[in-house]
């Protein structure tokens, strides 16, 4: 279970996260606050909090109000929520054909849900010692011991099962959208899939009524048939209407049902995932990111589980929705996916598609709109459009080293990206701000996230020597400083995965005090706690042999979205900014900084 942490440790780290951000008497001030609540009122509530998470011994104290804080959130999700991870390429060229790959991937995605409906995917494991836990043996062994005692067998070899309870709403779901609170909608016993071309929207069922997948031949047939259609785009497309803030869509969608779709709306909410077929190629990593992202409203249904979106050159990425799941699971899918579509793929490029009549297989949904729901659309589509305008993507791959070399260095390499990235802000913009970086509690049940907090007096110490004080200080000096950082951003990581952050409990807190109708205790009411929760510089890292690149938009309209990947000999980072930020120029001075950082561990004497 996810341990509710000590009031006290949440405290103490809490003002550790503040330091770097206040000054002397701003910190004070905080320190004050922080104190009074944890004596006071704040000890009430985690009292509260503690008994309520032993009477809930089946799910975890941040299941509720984190589902509560995305469901009622009103902000439009893409863009502010949904994320993507994009596919690296089929290694075999010629698979990389649209129809193809899409094939090939859906057919993977099918067999993926049954195997998990059918309780044979094999669990998700995170092996700190895979020599001896990852091992045909142990899993023999494992096999017999209880499930009530078996994960204390997997402990012992330092083998940390993680939750799958995310997994069941990766299909037949969707978020829909209600006045104030949004629901999530899961509908098994759909068998269709929903496929986006052309704003266009097409459904055919690829599971027959025995629970069987359709041939990979007729899948193929149908998915040609409707990359062959030529109907032209909807002059008003639906998909527009899931990009709106989530009240003015719940009012649209109302007006939708009672405008006679719903059916339509049904098939849509129920099926199986949305494949979302793009009429064109893409041209460099910045385009993919843009595509994959955000793309084109009119052909994406931003409110699925997720959209599995392919290109017109084959290349594939996932966007998914937040509030049902986490990036574990989605990438579990995508790692999954990418292997059993590349290595044992369902078709090949001499495969024909069956002689089928997709005519009849394949339904073309039919929207009836009214006045109100045109302009709806209308107005939801320009809203749309001048979002993305103003979104600036750009990226960066450092290529003069990664996580070999750093770890022959014995620093952490997740320690260094997150140090550059500070490094980087206070030479562009001379500040030490609020930085967010994701770290899974999925070793827990029913764990969600935590908040690593990347910024610290340590990586400012080490910042400020870098930029502003290099002539002071000697190359063995500007090492230690580095080790420092790492040390203690292993620490903070440590504390994270194993649920003793504090954002989640004093989140936890507030929302108690909230949802009982006491009034907000003054510590919330801390312009500091207000600051250190208006993340700047938002982040999140993925490795994984199936994925090319990761990213999502600034969680604050003068904030960076960072998403980015230490591979073993290069550094890879994807950042998204709205006008108020440069983020071209911050990824100079990121770049800039591994630089100095990495040439600082290789001995050498760098210049400002």
């Amino acid at each position: 279970r996810l341990p509710v942490p000590k009031l006290e440790d949440t405290i103490t780290r809490y003002l550790n996260a503040q330091k770097p951000l206040l000054n002397g008497d701003q910190f004070r001030k905080t320190e004050e606050l922080a104190h009074a609540f944890e004596k006071g009122i704040g000890r009430e509530l985690h009292e509260q909090l503690v008994a309520q998470d032993n009477q809930n011994k089946h799910t975890s104290y941040i299941t509720g109000p984190w589902f509560d804080m995305y469901l009622k959130a009103r902000e439009p999700v893409v863009l502010n929520f949904n994320a993507f991870m994009s596919f690296n390429p089929d290694p075999k060229p010629e698979y990389n054909d649209q129809l193809i790959r899409a094939t090939n991937m859906t057919v993977s995605a099918i067999r993926f849900m049954k195997t998990f409906r059918a309780g044979y995917l094999e669990p998700e494991v995170f092996h700190l010692n895979p020599e001896k836990s990852d091992t045909e043996i142990f899993k023999k062994i494992i096999r017999f011991v209880p499930s009530s005692i078996s994960w204390f067998g997997a402990y012992m070899v330092n083998a940390y099962p993680l939750d799958m309870s995310q997994y069941f709403r990766l299909f037949n779901s969707t978020r829909l959208p209600k006045l104030n609170k949004d629901e999530l909608y899961t509908d098994e016993k759909a068998k269709h899939l929903l496929v986006l071309r052309n704003g266009n929207f097409y459904v055919f069922d690829v599971i027959d009524r025995d629970g069987n997948m359709l041939k990979p031949s007729e899948i193929q047939a149908h998915l040609k048939y409707i990359l062959s259609d030529n109907s032209p785009a909807p002059a008003f497309p639906l998909g527009y209407l899931s990009s709106e803030n989530r009240d003015t869509w719940a009012l649209l969608r109302k007006n939708l049902l009672e405008n006679g779709n719903e059916d339509a709306l049904q098939k849509v909410d129920s099926a199986l995932f949305c494949l979302s077929l793009d009429d064109f190629p893409v041209k460099d990593f910045v385009h993919v990111s843009h595509t994959m992202l955000h793309g084109d409203a009119a052909n994406r249904w931003y409110d699925k589980s997720f959209n599995l979106i392919i290109t017109k050159d084959g290349t594939a990425g996932v966007n998914f929705e937040h509030s049902w799941g986490d990036g574990v699971a989605v990438l579990r899918f995508q790692n999954e996916v990418f292997k059993d579509s590349t290595k044992t793929p369902a078709i090949s490029p001499q495969s024909q598609p069956a002689s089928v009549d997709s005519s009849r297989a394949v339904q073309k949904l039919d929207f009836k709109l009214n006045d109100a729901l045109k302009a709806g659309i209308t107005k939801a589509k320009q809203k749309f459009d001048a979002t993305v305008e103003s979104l600036s993507i750009n990226q960066i791959q450092f290529q003069e080293g990664g996580k070999e070399l750093l770890k022959q260095k014995k620093v952490s390499p997740d320690a260094v990206a997150q140090l550059a990235f500070q490094m980087a802000f206070l030479r562009q913009y001379d500040q030490t701000v609020a930085t967010y970086e994701s770290c899974s509690t999925a070793a827990f049940k029913h764990g969600r996230t935590e908040t690593i907090r990347p910024a610290s007096v340590h990586t400012k110490k080490c910042s400020e020597a870098f930029v502003k004080e290099l002539s002071k200080h000697s190359t063995e000096e500007l090492q230690k400083l580095i080790v420092e950082c790492s040390k203690y951003h292993g620490r903070l990581t440590k504390e994270a995965a194993m649920g003793q952050g504090f954002d989640r409990h004093l989140f936890s807190l507030r929302y108690l005090a909230l949802s009982k109708g006491l009034p907000l205790p003054d510590f919330y009411q801390d312009q500091a706690y207000a600051r250190l929760n208006h993340n700047i510089i938002s982040t999140s890292t993925l490795a994984s042999p199936a994925v090319q690149l990761g990213g999502f938009g600034p969680v604050v309209a003068d904030g960076f979205g960072l998403g980015y990947q230490v591979h073993d000999d290069w550094i890879g980072c994807n950042v998204s900014s709205y006008p108020a930020r440069n983020g071209k120029e911050f990824l100079q001075c990121i770049h800039k900084s591994l630089e100095d950082i990495f040439n600082v561990l290789k001995g050498k004497k760098i210049g400002s």
